[in-house]
């Protein structure tokens, strides 16, 4: 009799935390609802390619970077599409110094980019630095994708604004010198980089869009 008593304990501890990963909140509004492993998996999965392509195509790192500064979506959607089709069924946007890809789900919009900091310039985005980062970002959205525990980890961390965890996770994937911070912002992460032959900083941001018009950046919606 011991051993079905033991597997229903054990059984009841995968539950409970299972339901603590996935949790979105119990608030019928916008608001109730948060990140979990189940978001962190489906953008990583879904961007996951648009990086790799990045870190290993110079020419596609550069003409990514074109349509980024002369703000044509049209051409940015041509090119996600070629290298990430989930990805470039999001919504999709640019501020003309980065981008940003929309994931909806019910009560919820994620975004993941990267983009230097507003305020910094204009009209500026280097596909070397691009080709950096990226490559440096593939370990952590390699695992966000493929290890259901990791994002689940990270999610909980999000959530609980535990500043140190998310470091250590992330930085647990990311080795470069070139990470220079890492925190939560807006139910996500932020990821800081400066490289010694790039002008400026740098972000790789997962996050939750609050307010479409805020960040002042051209979008489109499902190819709108």
């Amino acid at each position: 009799m011991a051993r079905p008593l033991w597997r229903r304990r054990i059984g009841s501890r995968m539950f409970k935390r299972a339901k603590l990963c996935n949790r979105q909140g119990t608030s019928s509004s916008w608001s109730g609802f948060k990140v979990n492993a189940h978001v962190l998996q489906r953008v990583a999965t879904s961007m996951l390619p648009f990086y790799r392509a990045v870190a290993t195509s110079d020419r596609f790192a550069i003409s990514w970077s074109r349509a980024v500064v002369t703000a044509n979506l049209d051409l940015m959607k041509k090119l996600l599409a070629s290298v990430a089709p989930r990805a470039a069924r999001q919504g999709l946007g640019t501020n003309g110094i980065g981008y940003f890809v929309d994931f909806i789900f019910p009560k919820l919009v994620y975004t993941n980019g990267t983009t230097i900091p507003p305020g910094t310039v204009q009209f500026v985005f280097e596909p070397k630095v691009h080709q950096a980062i990226a490559r440096a970002v593939l370990p952590l959205y390699r695992r966000l994708a493929s290890d259901r525990t990791f994002a689940c980890k990270l999610a909980i961390a999000i959530r609980r604004g535990n500043q140190r965890l998310v470091n250590t996770l992330v930085r647990s994937v990311v080795h470069t010198r070139a990470l220079k911070a890492v925190h939560i912002e807006d139910e996500g992460t932020a990821l800081s980089f400066k490289y010694p032959f790039a002008k400026f900083k740098y972000r790789n941001l997962l996050f939750r869009e609050t307010f479409f018009g805020r960040r002042r950046r051209l979008r489109r919606r499902n190819g709108i």
